[in-house]
């Protein structure tokens, strides 16, 4: 493929990713309104899901706290939960989605995986009964396999000394998607449209269609987008040949240790950060009582950052300093953040909220906290792009789809693992344990990571 049709298809690969996560994240900020809203409706009809949920948490004794207006434990809990299913589902899926598109090529598998993104979108925007938005959520877990295959086609295009600088292009887009999907979803839920057509709620419409209409149409532009304008990148002479089916539990199916070794690596870190990463609200609303608007600007923060270093320093530094040692600086980094943020300041109920010392704690510690939200940005931003990389490089041609599927599929374990722990160590030992144990935990992928060797260069591929 000539370097300007690779600049092409890169463009096109590099919205397909945008659009993904803007629609993926566009629910993100509704999920406690959602399931407050399902909750209300079952209670009203005697029961159902989400109500039997509670019950089951009331009787491990955890339920019916709050530790502020509007955040209930057992709520919060569920979201984990509902988060997690679909974790399970792209553990799952990411390897099988990643292994036949290095049998039929990329195109057709990501024209198959959004079709099916779309519908679950579709039955979203008519979730009027909480079993069906369980079913789209079910259904988008099981089409999340885009971003290990559309990741895949980066790696067809680029070169290896490039690689680490093509995945920093994917978590540029990642970035920008995070910033703009819970902006769109935000705002385009105060558009209520059963509130003036209440007939629109007997066919299934709800609060929070218009967010879905959102990504609806996002995700059937993606499709657009892939189908007409994206060639393929993996041709035939280079597709895998292997007949095998496709198992559940692929890592143990990797046969080699460097790429198995960085998948453990990427899943150890990613239970401590999607773990801090979910309790990151409560902590935010707990602990400095920040109003929906500046949890906004929280997160934009968190997406800004995530852009600057992986457009820039991950690009640059790649390179001549190694990715494996990028990654070992951004786990670090990880470390020194979890434990600002767990020691931004006592909690503002420990304090005379009148006193000088109280006005001395705000003062100086909601900065402290928006440091250490910098650091973990910053360490992510160095993380990811490298150990996908990483993976990359160890990996054969015809085989990139399924270790890089086998790569999100670690992740998407830890994100059904890591929110679930998290949010039981913050309710029942409080912030400041949880983020500690998160630093603590980041130990582990350092030491995996230490038996990963470095990657060979060839002499083409020095800076």
């Amino acid at each position: 493929m000539a370097k300007q049709e690779n600049k092409g298809v890169f463009g096109v690969i590099f919205l397909t990713i945008f659009l993904d996560m803007v629609g993926f994240s566009v629910i993100f900020p509704l999920f406690p309104a959602m399931l407050d809203h399902y909750m209300e409706i079952e209670e009203a009809k005697g029961g159902g899901l989400v109500t039997s949920f509670a019950q089951i948490v009331t009787h491990f004794g955890i339920s019916g706290q709050e530790i502020v207006p509007g955040f209930r434990i057992e709520t919060v809990i569920f979201g984990g939960v509902l988060g997690s299913l679909f974790a399970i589902l792209q553990f799952i899926c990411a390897p099988i989605w990643g292994r036949w598109s290095d049998r039929i090529g990329r195109k057709r598998v990501l024209m198959f995986t959004l079709g099916l993104t779309s519908t679950s979108y579709l039955l979203w925007m008519f979730a009027g009964h909480f079993w069906i938005l369980l079913l789209s959520r079910v259904m988008g877990g099981i089409a999340s396999g885009n971003l290990s295959v559309a990741t895949a086609a980066i790696a067809d295009i680029t070169p290896r000394q490039k690689r680490a600088k093509g995945m920093a292009i994917v978590g540029v887009a990642f970035g920008l998607g995070f910033i703009l999907g819970p902006a769109i979803g935000g705002f385009s839920a105060l558009i209520d449209l059963t509130k003036d057509n209440p007939g629109l709620a007997a066919i299934g419409f709800n609060p929070f269609s218009i967010p879905a209409i959102a990504s609806f149409a996002l995700a059937l532009l993606n499709w657009g987008l892939v189908a007409f304008t994206l060639q393929e990148t993996l041709p035939e002479n280079k597709r895998s040949k292997e007949k095998k089916r496709p198992s559940i539990f692929q890592l143990g199916k990797v046969e080699n240790p460097a790429i198995r070794r960085t998948c453990l690596s990427y899943f150890w870190y990613m239970i401590s950060f999607s773990g801090m990463e979910f309790t990151l609200t409560f902590l935010a609303v707990h602990r400095f009582r920040f109003e929906p608007h500046e949890i906004a600007w929280m997160f934009c923060l968190i997406g800004f950052t995530l852009i600057l270093v992986q457009g820039l320093a991950v690009r640059r530094l790649a390179a001549p300093v190694g990715e494996r040692n990028l990654a070992v600086t951004g786990i670090m980094i990880g470390m020194v953040a979890f434990f600002v943020i767990a020691q931004a300041g006592v909690s503002l109920e420990q304090v005379n909220e009148d006193s000088l010392l109280a006005q001395r704690w705000e003062f100086f510690n909601i900065p402290f906290f928006l440091v250490g939200i910098l650091l973990m940005s910053a360490g992510v931003a160095l993380i990811s792009p490298c150990l996908t990389a990483m993976t990359s490089l160890f990996s054969e041609e015809n085989r990139q789809g399924f270790h890089l599927g086998v790569f999100r599929s670690a992740g998407s374990l830890a994100r059904a693992v890591g929110p679930l722990l998290a949010a039981i160590i913050y309710f029942r030992y409080g912030s400041s344990v949880a983020y500690l144990g998160g630093a603590c935990l980041l130990a582990l992928p350092l030491v995996v990571l230490a038996t990963v060797p470095q990657l060979v260069k060839a002499p083409d591929e020095l800076p």
